[in-house]
């Protein structure tokens, strides 16, 4: 069996499986044909694919979410604020990044990015089910918010959820590893997703926030393992993105969270203003 087609029927193996069928096929692509360079054998390129999707994304849902029934709840609230964001944070819940961000929900986005002005064009890279704290960020009253993940079944569930949190916004599955967004933001959202995509590409975090197209980039970190573990995490992390953004003309703030270390990386001006 030639490479192509030993690579066509690895994508189709693994969109078999009932844990990565919903998995943009582009990023399937891209990861199991490094995969299938490196290994003896279609099986063994087949398997690690599958641990580096798991260490991309899959880690997060213990089970995949019940999409119709959450947007039934979201429905059901018929735009009432409060009611909206205990929907919001019950949904939050099924994603163990969000999830360990609801304590500090609060907290989160209005320390984060108080004093940054109208923010009008987000873009939120490997979002997951983060752009349910929408209702927690100061957004303008006109933002426009772009979404970005590889799981196509969740994407849909957020272009319908969208009119409901009575945002514009649209969202689009994407292979990050491949293709950057061109389109300028005011605000580049990469929570947790670092540590992610370095599983995959050791290069990906360099390349992720020299080629966003942002004035501002908030880019955290887990101070915790899924497991608990926490020793040093925080110190290796921020030493880490430190390293990433060494010797750049940029300014940056650090927030510590009780779970969560964050960073606010203003570029400013220069080419990163939306038209």
């Amino acid at each position: 069996m030639d490479r192509s087609a030993s690579l066509d029927r690895l994508v189709a193996e693994v969109l078999a499986s009932p844990k990565y069928r919903s998995v943009s096929a582009e990023v399937v692509r891209r990861i199991g044909g490094r995969e299938l360079a490196v290994r003896k054998s279609l099986k063994e390129a087949v398997k690690a694919t599958h641990n580096k999707l798991h260490q991309a994304g899959g880690v997060y849902f213990e089970k995949r979410p019940g999409y119709a029934a959450d947007l039934a709840l979201l429905a059901e609230t018929a735009g009432t604020p409060d009611v909206l964001r205990a929907a919001c944070r019950s949904i939050m819940s099924q994603h163990a990044s969000t999830h360990e961000r609801l304590p500090i929900l609060d907290r989160f986005f209005a320390e984060t990015l108080a004093g940054l002005g109208p923010i009008h064009l987000v873009i939120d890279v490997g979002c997951g089910l983060n752009p349910l704290a929408i209702p927690w960020m100061p957004l303008a009253e006109d933002a426009h918010y772009l979404a970005l993940d590889m799981y196509g079944d969740l994407i849909d569930f957020l272009n319908q959820a969208f009119p409901i949190l009575h945002i514009d916004g649209r969202a689009e599955t994407c292979d990050i590893l491949g293709e950057l967004p061109a389109e300028p933001a005011d605000l580049a959202l990469m929570l947790k997703i670092i540590p992610c995509l370095e599983q995959v590409d050791k290069a990906a975090g360099e390349r992720l926030l020299n080629g966003i197209n942002a004035r501002h980039m908030l880019v955290s970190f887990p101070i915790r393992s899924l497991s608990g573990y926490h020793k040093g995490m925080a110190q290796n992390y921020e030493a880490h993105f430190l390293t990433l953004v060494e010797g750049r003309p940029w300014s940056v703030r650090r927030f510590e969270f009780p779970n969560e270390l964050a960073f606010l990386v203003s570029k400013g001006d220069a080419d990163a203003r939306p038209g």
